[in-house]
């Protein structure tokens, strides 16, 4: 992997963006294969803690422990709290989450995707052990209401890498994905629009936010469907 030239940018500049093409051949994923993986967005739950501020966001999480080996195991789970003060709108709140699917944790393309993410966090450190934290994310824009990707703004993670991956999206128009330097310089500005493109981002040297989605045909709902996973060194 360390011989593809976006990845080296996630060294050099700290961001980088994976292309469906590449992103698809390094998983070997077709168009149907993310439609079915697409299937397990169809049964994400409301995420309680927008709802309070109008937005329609549902989710599901997972945390798992991954070695350099590529051994990969489920930790218990528990509530969800970001490190080091990182996300504003949620500082020092532990959240609770409905857990990813049996389906969704066995699918093959997950697995698939894990192991292309643990080789672009293994440019940036060398754990004995990465604490792996998976949130399938669909935003929806609906009636006048626009979708918010990213409701807490611009922030990060507090990890060491942090990752997005586009896996579905209909009738949306936005959700401008921006990296910002650490001085908060938009250093990067793209929207994922096509199912396999990837962004990820050293957290330690970035931040990131997401601009609002709504719909292009104000008569249907809009949807975006990311799935976003961070990769930290205990």
């Amino acid at each position: 992997m360390t011989d593809t030239p976006a990845l080296r940018n996630l060294t050099g500049s700290g961001y980088c963006l994976l292309r469906p093409e590449e992103t698809g051949r390094r998983l070997d994923a077709d168009p149907d294969r993310w439609a079915k993986f697409d299937r397990h967005w169809d049964d994400l739950v409301p995420d309680p803690y927008v709802e309070t501020a109008g937005v329609v966001r549902l989710r599901r999480y997972g945390h798992f422990g991954m070695r350099p080996t590529g051994e990969t195991a489920a930790r218990p789970h528990e509530g969800f709290l970001q490190p080091e003060a990182s996300n504003p709108l949620y500082l020092d709140q532990e959240r609770h989450f409905e857990p990813l699917t049996p389906d969704f944790a066995a699918d093959p393309l997950f697995a698939a995707v894990l192991g292309l993410l643990a080789e672009a966090a293994g440019l940036l450190a060398d754990p004995p052990e990465w604490t792996v934290k998976v949130h399938p994310f669909r935003v929806v824009a609906d009636g006048g209401r626009a979708g918010l990707p990213t409701p807490e703004g611009v922030h990060r993670d507090g990890v060491t890498l942090v990752s997005s991956l586009l896996v579905a999206r209909g009738n949306a128009a936005g959700g401008e994905s921006t990296v910002y330097d650490g001085e908060g310089t938009p250093v990067l500005s793209t929207v994922l629009d096509e199912p396999g493109t990837l962004l990820l981002g050293d957290d330690r040297r970035t931040l990131h936010g997401v601009s609002p989605v709504t719909p292009l045909d104000p008569g249907r709902p809009a949807y975006r469907d990311v799935l976003v996973v961070t990769f930290a060194a205990p």
